[in-house]
């Protein structure tokens, strides 16, 4: 596991046990043993074992685990996710922190494959945002990724993408402010894909002849999504966003455009549905 993981991996344990878990300490003996095991309760793409089963350890090396699923895995109600043996304490102390990154992060991964199923046979690309938990986007693109989309951009550094309110405030002089923003944008950072958005094909043409890599044709119904295809004619890739939901979804990507941005696998995600049950036995 990366260093970033592992250190949010750090910081969730030491928000949730602080100096100790004292319900436990106070009700548990020392020397009580038992086993946990982790399983869907909804159907669900799994996403985070390994971030999960790093929580296990990090409680207490002392934990024995057998994972018994690997990310991007189908599972349905009732289908075990992990296995985890030792200390009755460590297990109970770890139990909320790791079942928050499996139910947040199996979230993501559940609703963004719904999405890509929705377009299977169109060629279109699903892709996340920048709309996340602050702290934990790289997580929650990787679980986009598990999912089967694919991630734009991680933050305001590794891509340009020119927004309405650059274009409001651009200085382009006489020229038009879609042109002006893409060529100084290409002419300040040619090694990165310079994306803009626009809200009609016109601007959608002026965009693909100044050289956009990308144009996003942001909240167009689908006759204009088509129509901005037509007239881009291939100089550019396009990405549709805005009004997207499961049930318009595959009427976008019918349009023809190369990809469709979803804020909605990350911003307002429902967590999926695993639980920890717990067998007791005494021991060392």
């Amino acid at each position: 596991m990366n260093r970033e993981w592992m250190e949010l991996v750090r910081t969730a344990i030491r928000e949730d046990v602080g100096a100790g878990d004292v319900t436990s300490i106070a009700t548990l003996p020392a020397g009580l043993t038992g086993q946990g095991r982790i399983e869907a309760r909804q159907s669900l793409v799994i996403a985070g074992v390994e971030i999960a089963a790093a929580v296990f350890q990090e409680i207490d090396p002392g934990l024995e685990l057998l994972l018994e699923c690997t990310d991007g895995d189908q599972l349905e109600a009732g289908d075990r996710v992990m296995t985890i043996r030792g200390s009755a304490i460590s297990l109970l102390t770890a139990e909320r922190t790791a079942l928050n990154f499996l139910q947040h992060l199996s979230g993501i991964a559940t609703t963004t494959r719904s999405y890509v199923e929705q377009v299977a046979g169109t060629g279109v690309a699903i892709l996340d945002t920048r709309k996340t938990v602050p702290g934990l986007r790289t997580l929650a693109k990787y679980a986009v990724r598990v999912g089967g989309g694919r991630n734009h951009r991680i933050g305001l550094f590794d891509q340009v993408l020119i927004k309405d309110n650059h274009l409001a405030m651009a200085p382009a002089g006489g020229e038009h402010p879609v042109a002006w923003a893409v060529r100084r944008a290409k002419a300040d950072y040619p090694e990165l894909v310079v994306e803009v958005e626009v809200e009609a094909p016109e601007t959608a043409e002026i965009a693909a002849a100044a050289g956009a890599d990308i144009i996003l044709l942001d909240n167009m119904d689908c006759a204009t999504l088509r129509e901005s295809v037509r007239r881009v004619a291939g100089r550019s890739q396009t990405e549709a966003s805005g009004g997207v939901d499961l049930t318009t979804v595959r009427a976008i990507a019918e349009t023809g455009v190369d990809m469709i941005s979803v804020g909605a696998l990350t911003h307002s995600i429902r967590a999926a549905d695993l639980a920890m049950e717990i067998d007791t036995r005494s021991g060392a």
